[in-house]
């Protein structure tokens, strides 16, 4: 146990540290002692009490929800924002644009190969809020998934790619193709075209991909673009327990993998290729996707996620109560 005179020593030094913010080193010239000793007794002011360290989060900030997350999903990384219940489709997408775009613009590096879907009004959110990078990382963008659709829509499939790309500095590769064609013989003939193959080529590199999370339903943007399949088939979909989908690969509550026939009609990559990938990176929140997210998530697709903290919270509490 220390004695009156070490502590009195000890809350010394951690007064000039902490309180005036003074260097170890000026502390350690000050008291004619060495900064490995300032360094030492700091720790020990710590282990004896004598500085207590609390981190005060924010309004906003759901750090411990975030290591909930992580720790009972397994994430490398979950980023709740904060979106008020109630709060719209609009505000929501805003919010969680805003923090994937902070969130790759932290964590880019160099050489990276990142595969981006397409007909994802989030993501179309997250590259609206990216900054301009000002170095040059020699990255590689690529479309992960058919861009070619209905004139109308198509222009943010390549908005997505294209404004990515720019802000970044990187090169573009394009997958020149439907999201969903007609039929299988269709997909065949599609996948002889030297691009789409040159561009699928790039699927096994990928170091970080960003990637909606879809519910049963399609969403406006998908909607408008063509890529969707028929009323009866998502019913068969429905039927065989899928829940929501990940470049149009649908999965169940589970996240088994839903091998309809239809599935063999989408050119983009695999559920098994995401897997694979060290930074997949999912990004998705509102009630209407809860299903999704947490089927995605069961079935381990993901394992970084950027979401809503109502979802968050819910995803936690359903995790604890099994």
């Amino acid at each position: 146990m220390l004695n009156l005179e070490e502590l009195r020593f000890i809350a010394k030094v951690a007064r000039l540290y902490y309180s005036q913010s003074m260097t170890q080193s000026a502390i350690a010239s000050q008291l004619d002692i060495s900064q490995a000793t300032v360094s030492r007794l700091l720790k020990r002011a710590i282990a004896e009490q004598v500085i207590r360290i609390t981190v005060s989060m924010p309004g906003g900030v759901y750090a411990e929800l975030e290591d909930q997350l992580e720790d009972q999903y397994n994430l490398k990384r979950a980023i709740v924002v904060d979106c008020p219940e109630g709060c719209d489709d609009t505000l929501l997408l805003d919010a969680l644009g805003a923090a994937a775009a902070y969130y790759v613009e932290t964590t880019i590096r160099q050489g990276e190969v990142i595969g981006i879907s397409s007909w994802s009004a989030t993501l179309l959110a997250m590259v609206d809020a990216m900054p301009q990078l000002n170095r040059s990382l020699n990255v590689q963008i690529v479309q992960i998934l058919g861009g070619i659709g209905s004139p109308s829509a198509e222009i943010y499939a390549a908005r997505l790619t294209e404004r990515l790309a720019r802000a970044v500095n990187g090169q573009t590769v394009f997958l020149p193709a439907p999201g969903v064609v007609p039929s299988e013989d269709a997909k065949a003939l599609m996948l002889k075209d030297q691009f789409v193959q040159e561009a699928m080529s790039y699927f096994n590199q990928i170091t970080m991909a960003l990637v909606g999370i879809g519910d049963i339903q399609p969403s406006k943007l998908l909607a408008s673009s063509g890529n969707v399949f028929s009323n009866d088939e998502l019913e068969t979909l429905s039927q065989h327990g899928a829940v929501g989908d990940i470049c149009l690969r649908f999965f169940d509550s589970n996240g088994k993998p839903v091998n309809a026939p239809l599935d063999r009609r989408v050119i983009g990559i695999g559920l098994d290729q995401l897997q694979k990938v060290r930074r997949c990176v999912g990004i998705a929140g509102g009630e209407r996707k809860y299903s999704a997210i947490r089927g995605a998530l069961q079935g381990r697709w993901l394992n970084v996620l950027i979401t809503d903290h109502l979802t968050a919270t819910r995803l936690v509490a359903e995790k604890s109560n099994r």
